[in-house]
């Protein structure tokens, strides 16, 4: 707590439903994701088991020991939460949205309200590790974006960036959860690359998920709306689809730069 009591500007918060501070470090802001997303997505569900899978397997050793951590666009905390359980670390999660942030399930971590483009002083090159987990694909100006980022980023830190792959699949999904592309790892590999940042170890994955994915673009062709979208898109239905999707999804030999649902990649920043 004393960390917190010396920034005077931060307004906190008691979050009754999760036992832990949100700090108001920015005003909450609307951003372009779904709600309803928050209200769907858990640590059961079978991407969000997978997408926790691919990291672990891509970071190796270096993240149980990758100094202090945060997630830009935390959301509810799933990922600082898969972390906590998994590693017993902490990771800092920053994000605008409200809604999310007062659903965070995450236990230990700080949990912020806070525009990266603000750039706090006290926050300036404080992280050796930043994750930007489905957070970019809402970004219209990345440049710009990814700048304001690596003002967080200790020098020879790293980025792990996890995007929806494909610009083929783009669909009525990503446009209700409010999408402005899709990724090649070329065309994430040239976004990093103008803002400094070399690729370390990256993967596609979900491959055995790309005729479902296929499937879902034509079957929300003509839907309009959002709330259905998402739901149809994204919502498991049952333990026993999840359960399934979730062993369909993990056929696959990894690291595989071939074809995938997803993109996952670790860039890491000079000194």
């Amino acid at each position: 707590m004393n960390e917190i009591a010396q920034m005077s500007s931060i307004e906190s918060r008691f979050d009754t439903s999760h036992d832990h501070l949100i700090e108001y470090l920015s005003p909450a802001a609307k951003v372009s994701m779904a709600d309803q997303w928050f209200e769907i997505a858990s640590t059961e569900h079978f991407w969000v088991r997978r997408r926790f899978e691919i990291l672990r397997g891509l970071s190796g050793g270096w993240l149980a020991g990758g100094g202090e951590l945060a997630e830009i666009g935390c959301g509810h905390g799933l990922l600082q939460r898969q972390i906590e359980d998994a590693y017993n670390l902490s990771v800092t999660g920053f994000d605008l949205n409200d809604f999310a942030l007062q659903r965070n399930v995450s236990r230990r971590s700080r949990v912020c309200c806070y525009d990266i483009f603000q750039r706090d002083a006290a926050l300036r090159g404080r992280f050796n590790v930043i994750f930007l987990f489905d957070v970019l694909e809402h970004i219209a100006d990345e440049d710009a974006f990814l700048d304001a980022l690596l003002y967080h980023l200790a020098p020879g830190g790293k980025v792990v960036i996890n995007v929806p792959a494909g610009q083929w699949a783009f669909s009525g999904y990503d446009r209700a959860a409010g999408h402005v592309r899709r990724y090649s790892f070329e065309t994430l590999q040239d976004a990093m690359e103008r803002n400094g940042l070399k690729a370390h170890e990256w993967s596609y994955w979900g491959l055995p998920l790309v005729p479902v994915l296929a499937l879902r673009k034509l079957w929300l062709l003509g839907k309009t709306d959002q709330q259905q979208i998402i739901s149809a898109g994204f919502d498991s239905r049952s333990h026993t689809v999840n359960k399934m999707m979730g062993m369909v999804s993990s056929m696959e030999h990894l690291p595989q730069h071939w074809l995938g649902t997803s993109l996952m990649g670790v860039f890491q920043a000079g000194t």
